[in-house]
């Protein structure tokens, strides 16, 4: 496409965005070209992409991390800016209902099996029995009007306390970031997801009693959610600890263009472009802008109770230790290959450790390449980020998958969302469904150089691994361009280890009901 027309309003609403009008081409002829479908070779599985670890190895990679981690510089990265809203979307779905949702009916439709109902029923349970964390806040907004909270929950006057839970009339959780949310009950008060990321930094994110973490936050809730941290620092900034926490928010330049059915521009009532946010693979220039030698990642939702989180911190050392045993073979390896003069042994033993140990593929006519050939190309190869990600035994909960994917003659290890998989292929589905594991969000990453250089991150990015959804806006359909997802492409060219953790580290809460499960409870 070689240009569009514009307007001098269009021209201005790109302008304020930082978004150029080759940008704008660029992001229509991807709709033009449709979704990038990925080529599967086969599921990574153990010993084959998925490192599974003894219990001598776990040990001496967390005493390797302690060790080291006292000249290594680290930080805990969390994406936070999504809405609590598809926490509470059944919820929703019954307050925005024009026809009372009554007691006797919730009880019949949910013992006939009806999950909307069911959901429903297991929430108001939830409530009577104090399971959530929320439930004084809300017993005290509904005390406000001169209600009762429990009598609502006997009398089954359900829509109005969902109002009292959803809208400004109460918690207003409908309209809140997920990170306000309260998620647990301690002894004497209550922790969101930001506390719970602060508590779980302290073990592993710092250095010298600083803990650093860097959340992305919705540029709305920005005071709200920095007036929280300041009110909760004090109970933990004891013994020399203090809290180094950075946020920053997307960038508009990384939104991307909405289009009709028929690829042309979709614009509002008011006769202005649509623009989307571009997803989470947008957060690689939040990322980008850090300069810690170590990364921690983690989604903001994926928190435990306290209660429970010893063996979330000794899996995040696994993994860091992993990382810079892996960094420190890497940094020799680029040592040696940066000399003039390098043996032909020295080459065969860089590229057998590259092959066996990095999961970077080594072609076929390797050995047929001069000396000179072999050298640069492995020293590209692994001059790059290296990210060590855990992956969970799949138990049938969401999320993307390791699998090692080919494209352009080279085969790598990549985390693929379903929404990239050829399902009309009978061939990509059954390795789909031979995937044994499943990418939790939980990443260790090294972004420097074997000289101490920050990589610049976006020279590693697939920009071709983007997919295309639909959606709708003003009662119309829409399709919407999501960027290469932050562990997907925007991460497809770094040196990739996978190693598995078990379930107990992976604690998301999709679903308000999520949080009646035990991982979240105080018991």
């Amino acid at each position: 496409m070689s240009k569009i027309e514009l307007s001098a309003k269009d021209e201005k609403q790109l302008a304020a965005k930082g978004i150029s009008e080759d940008q704008l081409l660029s992001q229509l002829e991807k709709f033009m070209k449709g979704s990038a479908l990925v080529n599967l070779v086969r599921a990574a599985t153990i010993s084959d992409g998925i490192v599974r670890l003894s219990g001598n190895e776990k040990k001496e990679l967390i005493e390797l991390f302690e060790k080291e981690s006292k000249t290594c510089k680290r930080i805990k990265f969390v994406p936070a800016s999504g809405a609590a809203s598809r926490m509470f979307k059944t919820l929703l779905a019954f307050y925005n209902n024009p026809a009372e949702t009554v007691k006797r009916e919730v009880i019949e439709k949910a013992e006939k099996g009806d999950p909307d109902y069911i959901f429903l029923r297991d929430f108001i349970e939830g409530l009577k029995n104090r399971k959530f964390a929320f439930y004084n806040e809300l017993k005290k907004s509904v005390e406000r009007d001169g209600l009762n909270l429990e009598g609502l929950l006997e009398g089954g006057n359900y829509k109005l306390l969902l109002e009292y839970v959803l809208t400004p009339k109460g918690l207003n959780y409908n309209d809140l970031p997920k990170g306000m949310i309260k998620f647990h009950r301690c002894d004497d008060y209550v922790r969101n997801p930001f506390e719970e990321h602060m508590v779980e930094g302290m073990a592993y994110s710092g250095n010298n009693n600083e803990v650093n973490i860097h959340f992305t936050i919705p540029p709305q809730s920005e005071k709200a959610i920095k007036d929280y941290i300041d009110s909760v620092r004090q109970r933990y900034e004891k013994d020399g600890i203090r809290f180094n926490i950075t946020f920053s928010e997307q960038k508009p330049s990384t939104d991307t263009l909405a289009v009709d059915d028929e690829n042309n521009l979709f614009r509002d009532s008011k006769g202005e472009l649509v623009f989307r946010p571009g997803g989470h693979g947008a957060l690689i220039e939040n990322l980008n802008e850090l300069r810690e030698d170590i990364i921690f990642i983690k989604n903001i939702d994926n928190v435990v109770h306290e209660r429970l989180i010893e063996q979330t911190i000794q899996y995040k050392k696994v993994l860091a230790g992993y990382l810079l045993k892996a960094r420190s073979l890497v940094f020799n390896s680029l040592e040696t290959l940066s000399k003039e003069e390098v043996k032909e042994d020295e080459i065969d033993k860089i590229a057998e450790y590259a092959g066996n140990n990095l999961n970077i593929f080594i072609p076929g006519v390797f050995s047929d390449w001069v000396l000179q050939k072999k050298k640069e190309w492995l020293f590209k190869k692994l001059n790059r980020p290296i990210r060590v990600c855990g992956m969970v035994i799949n138990k049938g909960e969401p999320g993307g998958g390791p699998y090692w994917v080919e494209k352009d003659e080279n085969i790598s290890l990549q985390i693929i969302e379903e929404g990239q998989i050829d399902k009309k292929s009978r061939s990509q589905l059954k390795i789909m469904k031979d995937s044994t594991h499943f990418n939790p969000v939980d990443l260790v990453c090294g972004v420097k150089d074997y000289k101490g250089n920050k990589f610049n991150l976006i020279d590693f990015i697939a920009h071709d691994t983007y997919f295309i959804s639909e959606k709708s806006m003003e009662g119309r359909p829409l399709k919407a361009l999501e960027l290469p997802g932050l562990w997907n492409g925007a991460m497809y060219d770094w040196i990739t280890l996978f190693v598995e953790v078990p379930i107990i580290t992976f604690n998301p809460v999709k679903t308000v009901n999520d949080l009646l499960r035990e991982e979240h409870q105080m018991i």
